[in-house]
């Protein structure tokens, strides 16, 4: 059997706007997803965070099932929305304890995109001073939770926020323009290194870490503009926030781009490089897919395009080529592998693993029972590749589950369903799937199990 190391945290992962709800309840403060949710043509298929799934009223019945699935971790976020009343932060206090009292250990997001809608209204992550609102937030959350708290997680992937709510407009606030991309970029940046300042000037020793969103890059073809294109791509994914916060410089090839898409970076400021760099004592890494990249030389703002190459029907009625999730993401755990190696020669930190996960539509039969069958094997293949990288010599401390149960996704509604745990959103019933009860024999056992235990 192969056994993952002793203390390996096996976790499931939610954040406070996706699955809590209660939106005007106990004190809690307008946030941009709710304006932007409210905002007509948004929200594929419609849709709120309003209810969600319910969870700040049935948190507890939640962490039952977070124990059912074995998990000794859960990563949830604070909803910086809710710290401006006592009674949100009481609730927070309740909720932390009882994980503890369960054995549960507690992976806290500082910021999972719920910026108050007050703060956006003075610039959001366009105004540097945004930082500095932030670094006080996180003061805030270690004066209250750090005698409990061990993993501070301080922002949550600061170029999806970047890419969908300031270029491409499909996240909030909603905006379409690449120099405030970039802003957005370097402020979430300069955010991350004074929350890590604020936990170092506490008085609690607690760990922080950025958790990114990040590919592995592959050339298309093996031309050179097509291994340019990787190049450019990783620099714009991946080593502009890793090389920001784990060497405390920004790669220059990244910088060239965004000064020729964007004009001078005026906003850069000098000693903000030693800020962004504070030593962080992890890194979370959110993996859902690889970029293969091909040159696109006319292409704007960024001269290339991501090639999927997934499934094609073969003559016979079949299918050939790369598998793919129902939203279209291949599925290639070889690549996690990869880039957890990559992690570790490059930065040489411990990582752990903050989500992962796959779109997959299957709901109940008749018996209740929920066979999701191709999320048991994908959950089979990822973590069989987090211990592939392990043996070769990575140092991943733990693997968290996106999600834990069905939740709303963001611009994309309640149609797709990531979970462990289905959710019934008309009686907002949970029903844990075959995938959740095989990843819990994996947890127990600290070991990769056959999902054929599970699924006979």
């Amino acid at each position: 059997m192969k056994r993952f190391p002793d203390g390996f945290l096996w976790g499931v992962s939610t954040s406070a706007y996706q699955v809590e709800g209660a939106v005007h309840e106990d004190g809690r403060v307008p946030s941009i997803w709710d304006t932007f949710s409210h905002t007509p043509g948004r929200i594929d298929g419609g849709g709120t965070g309003d209810v969600a799934c319910d969870h700040y009223h049935r948190w507890q019945d939640d962490l039952d099932l977070i124990g059912e699935l074995g998990a000794n971790a859960y990563r949830f976020s604070l909803a910086w929305p809710r710290l401006h009343d006592a009674r949100g932060v009481a609730h927070y206090d309740r909720l932390i304890d009882n994980l503890l009292e369960r054995g549960i250990e507690p992976l806290v997001t500082l910021y999972h995109w719920d910026l108050p809608q007050s703060l956006e209204e003075a610039g959001g992550w366009l105004n540097r001073d945004t930082a500095e609102r932030f670094a006080e937030h996180a003061a805030l959350c270690f004066d209250a939770y750090g005698d409990r708290v061990r993993h501070w997680i301080t922002i949550n992937e600061p170029w999806i926020v970047g890419l969908l709510g300031y270029r491409l407009g499909l996240h909030a606030p909603g905006y379409q323009d690449v120099r405030m991309e970039i802003t957005a970029f370097h402020h979430l940046l300069l955010a991350h290194g004074r929350a890590v300042q604020e936990l170092r000037a506490s008085r609690h020793d607690g760990l922080a870490g950025l958790a990114n969103a990040l590919a592995p890059h592959y050339p298309f073809s093996d031309d050179e503009a097509d291994v340019a294109a990787a190049s450019g791509s990783d620099g714009y994914v991946n080593r502009f926030f890793l090389d920001g916060a784990l060497k405390g410089v920004y790669p220059q090839d990244a910088l060239d781009l965004f000064e020729g898409v964007a004009g001078p970076l005026d906003f850069i400021r000098d000693g903000d490089a030693g800020v962004i760099g504070t030593r962080s004592d992890f890194l979370g890494v959110n993996y859902y897919a690889r970029r293969v990249m091909r040159a696109v030389p006319d292409r704007t703002p960024y001269p290339w395009e991501v090639v999927v190459e997934g499934d094609a029907p073969t003559t016979d009625g079949g299918t050939a080529g790369v598998p793919m999730t129902e939203a279209g993401t291949e599925i290639t755990p070889g690549a996690f592998t990869d880039l957890l190696v990559r992690l570790h020669r490059d930065y040489d930190v411990p990582l752990i693993v903050t989500e992962n996960g796959a779109v997959f539509g299957d709901g109940p039969g008749a018996d209740g029972r929920v066979r999701d069958e191709r999320r048991v094997r994908y959950v089979e293949s990822h973590v069989t590749a987090v211990h592939d990288a392990i043996e070769q010599g990575a140092d991943v401390r733990g693997y968290c589950y996106w999600s834990l149960m069905d939740n709303f996704e963001w611009a994309l509604g309640y149609a797709q369903r990531f979970g462990l745990v289905h959710v019934d959103y008309e009686t907002l019933e949970r029903t844990i799937k075959d995938s959740g009860r095989y990843y819990a024999r994996m947890a127990r056992a600290n070991a990769l199990v056959e999902p054929v235990e599970v699924t006979a």
